[in-house]
């Protein structure tokens, strides 16, 4: 073989090794990393529904009106698995949406599917579903209520990858992290830092924390100013390390993930 032929091969297989099909994730690479990566989730969603009327608990949970707590463990309130061993989860998305913004949520949608059971399937004629819609705000009820349930993204202010995984884990029946019932073992809330009339955003709740440890890097976490009366001034600090990060944007975490799976039985 001559060294032309030689080099022009060397050539064609570089050129064949580069020209793989488009993955899922290649082919919405705008969707991965936001314009402005800067702001902890909290200070955003919170930021949100400054414009809401409705009436909200720790932030960005719709008030249950089907239940008498804040609690989401039993089966009535969790998706349903089917046969085949996969939790189907029947949505609809506003047609307010515009085509790359329907990009954007479905992109992370299909992040579970991927490493859970679940699978977000439009709705058909489910009588429970879950109806994404451009409210003013960003939330979520708590869990399966039945029926038809809102899950808010405002175009303006929460369609970013980790606010709308956030608002999805809440749907599934996960609440905050920084409520679980063990953590004043792992984050000092700073109550003279808190507005006393949204102080029982900081309620501990009956969670089940499905034998998993505590997770700074949970995508449920809030940021360490939530709530805070004074800029600057943070509202929880972890413990015993203060500069442990909390608040992240960028997605689920291992134990987010380890936890759908555990819960949902995946």
């Amino acid at each position: 073989m001559t060294p032309s032929v030689s080099v022009l091969l060397l050539l064609l297989l570089l050129g064949l090794s580069q020209a793989h099909p488009l993955t899922e994730e290649e082919s919405v690479p705008e969707v991965q990393m936001d314009e402005d990566d800067t702001v902890d989730i909290t200070t955003r969603i919170l930021t949100s529904n400054n414009a809401t009327n409705e009436i909200l608990l720790e932030g960005d949970l719709l008030a249950p009106r089907t239940r008498n707590a804040m609690t989401c463990w039993s089966q009535s309130c969790l998706w349903k698995k089917a046969s085949n061993g996969l939790v189907m989860i029947p949505f609809t998305m506003s047609s307010e949406f515009t085509s790359w913004e329907r990009q954007k949520i479905d992109y992370a949608m299909k992040a579970f599917h991927s490493s859970t059971c679940l699978r977000f399937v439009p709705r058909q004629n489910e009588y429970d579903y879950i109806s994404v819609e451009n409210r003013a705000g960003c939330f979520s009820a708590l869990g399966k209520t039945g029926g038809r349930q809102v899950l808010s993204l405002n175009r303006q202010g929460c369609l970013y990858h980790g606010i709308i995984q956030h608002e999805i884990n809440h749907a599934l029946g996960f609440q905050h992290e920084q409520t679980r019932s063990d953590r004043d073992y792992y984050v000092r809330i700073n109550w003279e830092n808190i507005n006393p009339q949204m102080a029982y955003n900081f309620y501990k709740q009956a969670t089940n924390n499905l034998n998993t440890p505590y997770d700074y890097s949970s995508i449920m976490h809030y940021g360490k100013t939530a709530f805070s009366i004074q800029h600057g001034r943070d509202s929880i600090t972890p413990i015993p390390n203060a500069n442990v990060q909390i608040g992240q944007r960028k997605g689920m975490s291992y134990w987010d993930i380890m936890r759908i799976n555990l819960l949902y039985s995946c």
